[in-house]
């Protein structure tokens, strides 16, 4: 018999209903496929810092929130790390549970005993090792299946009508799925049947039928959460998008409610788990504290991030003035990638600056595609899309782009039918085999003609052009000194077969390619309208100043300029930064190859028509610092493309409101990267995305491993290893930025919760003097000078 349900005190219902919502603000969202973007994965965790976190996690899923002891006495043993280094990150941890001593420290490091974080049971985990099923896989297949057509986004050729309650339709369907009755859970489906008829009250009798108090049930929650995978993460992404528009989503509780209606079933049909249960529950209701061994890995941590500011502390000696005006100045995405193109390309000529800003330029837009009604947000995801643009064509050529998509679609649909797809394969697959042996070779894949130059649904007025204009200028510290031309670069990854392709594009772009903001920005900023009004905002742009769009493809290193009404007369100047660029290409090609596996320069663009390339470039691994300065600072020093470079002029902004930009919007933007191929790197089971090799795309959504049910949101593990060792080093990123202190300290002020990132650790934060590193940011809005050695 199940467990009858009996009146919930109002008191238990408020504190079960607060755990449950503080539980789901702990899980990251996860974006679709079609627009991956990075995310924190320990979003809900930056109220606290990394020893705490892992502490969190291990409880919860499993799993610590750092590297395991080993990997630190290897750096140790490899002099990666140096006393220096150990000493500094000792120094600066207060918690009174660390090592006493360096020699403490460093045994920790290299006599700890290995062993695997364990989680705390669920009630399937218990019942399995009792019962000999493992409830845990049938869960997960079960809820994932009903999960794959519920949140379908158009992939399936067939699911279940869609039913907006997510509780309700799980509902539908477990009364008639006989699956966990034939495991041996018998009367599963009568007792979903029975179950209250809304998520809140399901989760109220669950409580109580498994005896959650107020203390045991966020985490007990949490747990759950994780237990789930990356559907917590597709619901939480849900609530994400819900909110952004003003609105809310139930999913994150209908999907707590699925599961602990397994709970609460497993519990009353194997009660001899009764006493362990209690056990767990009492140990969820325990605060969540971090261990001596915790903090000590949280300080070796740090040890290896102060390694790396070390060498950039040294790299950053200084900057060099510069007078002339360019002859060509090339505006890239921060986004890492860039910082080997654009030193490449400054090496070719010294006519030539480089600048970096977030590669949407500033436009946030809800764009529609040639031959698409779909709205594509090209935007960073913290902000909501402020204008309407379109690459549509003329009505005829529209209605012919729609014409063949629709046709290609019903084409794919009849290939996979099921009473079509065999017969296809009869009939036409020896014709196919021409194909494949293209493909094979990387000759399958035609150029795409470029979509017509984007339009703002309505169009701009004066006023709207020039207030736009200059303040986007005014944020890429682009109000004077310009060149003859200004090359705006959006910036996408060719990639062939891979469903993570959106994860190599533009993150400042919702994971959408650059182009459409360039060309858009490129063709306000040459509109004679637009340079007039600019006057009135203290602006002047040259007359013979030209602004060109185009895409740099960050697989290839190859440049793509779109020729937009560019000047005939101009031909010239553009033709020779055409060989410019192609000269620039070859030396970043040089640069990347050794570390890409099996490639030589000659064979880096192959990758990006390799159809069996798990790894077709390293996307943005290796990531660690944010520099916001005049690129004076940066000019000349070889970053080895780990540093996001944003271009910034501290001097020119009046009442820092570019700064305060800066600092809550592409710095939380980066932080996200960074600390997502950090999770994917330190905790691959919990937020990686699995092996490549045995993905299967569900929903339109993301990706499972071979036939399980759980989906695998963040990184796939060939994006940070290579086979043989991380190609990502999992440090969290260090913020330089040169402007006043007590400017970014009041920006710190105005907006707690990036403070927090700095604050519990999560990011590091330095000033910039004059191109060398001048100051560290402590906790607590403080700052100490930086010294001559590495423990300041």
């Amino acid at each position: 018999m199940f467990l009858k349900h009996s009146q919930i005190a109002p008191s238990l219902m408020s504190a079960v209903l607060k755990a449950a919502e503080d539980a789901a603000r702990r899980i990251p969202p996860a974006f679709p496929l079609e627009a991956t973007v990075a995310v924190n994965p320990f979003l809900g965790q930056t109220g606290e810092d990394l020893a705490t976190a892992s502490a969190r996690l291990r409880r919860v899923a499993g799993s610590q929130a750092t590297q395991p002891a080993a990997a630190y006495a290897a750096m140790i043993a490899e002099g990666r790390l140096s006393d220096a280094d150990l000493q500094a990150a000792l120094d600066a941890a207060s918690s009174p549970l660390k090592p006493q001593d360096l020699k403490a420290l460093k045994a920790i490091a290299t006599e700890a005993e290995p062993g695997t974080p364990t989680a705390l049971p669920t009630v399937a985990d218990l019942a399995a090792a009792e019962t000999g099923v493992d409830w845990p896989s049938i869960i997960e297949k079960t809820i994932g299946l009903w999960a794959a057509g519920q949140f379908d986004r158009g992939q399936a050729l067939w699911s279940p009508a869609p039913v907006p309650d997510s509780f309700a339709a799980w509902r539908a369907w477990a009364t008639h799925d006989l699956t966990p009755e034939i495991a041996g859970l018998s009367g599963f489906c009568a007792h979903v049947a029975s179950a209250p008829d809304t998520a809140d009250r399901a989760i109220f009798r669950a409580a109580e039928a498994l005896g959650l108090d107020d203390a045991a049930a966020e985490t007990a929650f949490h747990r759950l959460y994780m237990d789930l995978g990356g559907w917590s993460q597709h619901a939480r992404w849900l609530l994400w998008n819900a909110e952004l528009a003003g609105g809310a989503d139930r999913t994150l509780a209908d999907l707590l409610a699925i599961r602990l209606i397994w709970e609460e079933a497993l519990l009353s049909h194997v009660p001899e788990i009764s006493e362990k249960w209690a056990g767990t529950v009492a140990a969820h209701g325990a605060p969540v504290t971090a261990t001596p061994e915790d903090v000590a890995l949280a300080i070796l941590q740090e040890a290896a991030e102060r390694a790396h500011q070390r060498q950039l502390l040294a790299g950053l000696d200084g900057g060099a003035n510069t007078t002339d005006r360019p002859a060509l100045q090339a505006a890239f995405c921060i986004d890492v990638r860039s910082e080997v193109f654009r030193r490449a390309l400054e090496s070719v000529d010294p006519s030539i600056e480089t600048i970096g800003f977030a590669g949407f330029f500033g436009l946030p837009l809800a764009h529609k595609a040639k031959g698409s009604d779909v709205v594509e947000a090209h935007l960073p995801v913290l902000l909501t899309p402020g204008v309407e643009t379109t690459s549509h064509a003329d009505p005829k050529d529209e209605q012919d782009t729609r014409i063949a998509a629709r046709a290609s679609r019903a084409w794919g649909r009849f290939r996979q039918a099921a009473v079509s797809s065999f017969a296809f394969v009869e009939a036409a697959g020896p014709l196919y085999a021409g194909k494949l042996v293209k493909d094979a070779l990387g000759q399958g894949r035609k150029a795409a003609k470029p979509d017509p130059a984007p339009q703002v649904i309505g169009g701009l007025d004066a006023k709207a052009k020039t207030e736009t204009a200059a303040a986007v200028l005014g944020a890429m510290s682009l109000t004077r000194g310009h060149g003859e031309i200004v090359l705006l670069l959006g910036h996408g990854g060719q990639v062939t077969n891979n469903p993570h392709e959106s994860a190599y594009h533009c993150g400042a772009c919702g994971g959408y390619t650059g182009e459409v903001s360039a060309r858009l920005l490129a063709g306000l900023l040459n509109d004679p309208e637009t340079r007039t009004g600019l006057v009135g905002h203290g602006i002047t742009v040259p007359d013979d100043t030209i602004f060109v769009a185009g895409l740099h493809d960050t697989t290839t290193d190859e440049i793509t300029i779109y020729d937009d009404g560019l000047p005939v007369a101009r031909l010239g100047d553009i033709r020779r930064m055409e060989r410019w660029l192609a000269q620039a290409g070859k030396i970043a090609r040089a640069e990347r190859a050794p570390a890409l596996p099996g490639a030589t320069p000659a064979t880096v663009a192959h990758r990006a028509v390799n159809w069996a390339e798990v790894r077709p470039e390293w996307g943005l691994a290796g990531c660690a610092a944010f520099i916001a300065a005049p690129r004076a600072a940066t000019a000349g020093k070889d970053l080895g493309g780990r540093a996001f470079l944003h271009s910034y002029d501290w001097s020119a902004d009046e009442g820092f409101g570019t700064l305060e930009l800066i600092i809550t919007a592409p710095v939380v933007v980066a932080s996200w990267i960074s600390l997502q191929y950090y999770g994917s790197s330190v905790m691959p089971d919990v937020f990686g995305g699995g092996n490549k090799l045995i993905h299967n795309v569900v929903g339109g959504i993301g990706v499972i491993e071979g036939n399980s049910g759980r989906l695998r949101p963040g990184l796939p593990w060939q994006a940070v290893h290579d086979g043989e060792r991380l190609m990502h080093d999992p440090l969290r990123l260090s913020v330089m930025i040169e402007a006043p202190r007590d400017a970014i300290i009041d920006v710190l002020e105005r907006h707690p919760e990036v403070r927090d990132l700095f604050d519990n650790g999560w990011l590091h934060l330095f000033t910039l003097k004059e191109g060398k590193v001048d100051a560290r940011y402590r906790p607590g809005l403080q700052w100490t000078d930086i010294g001559e050695g590495p423990a300041a």
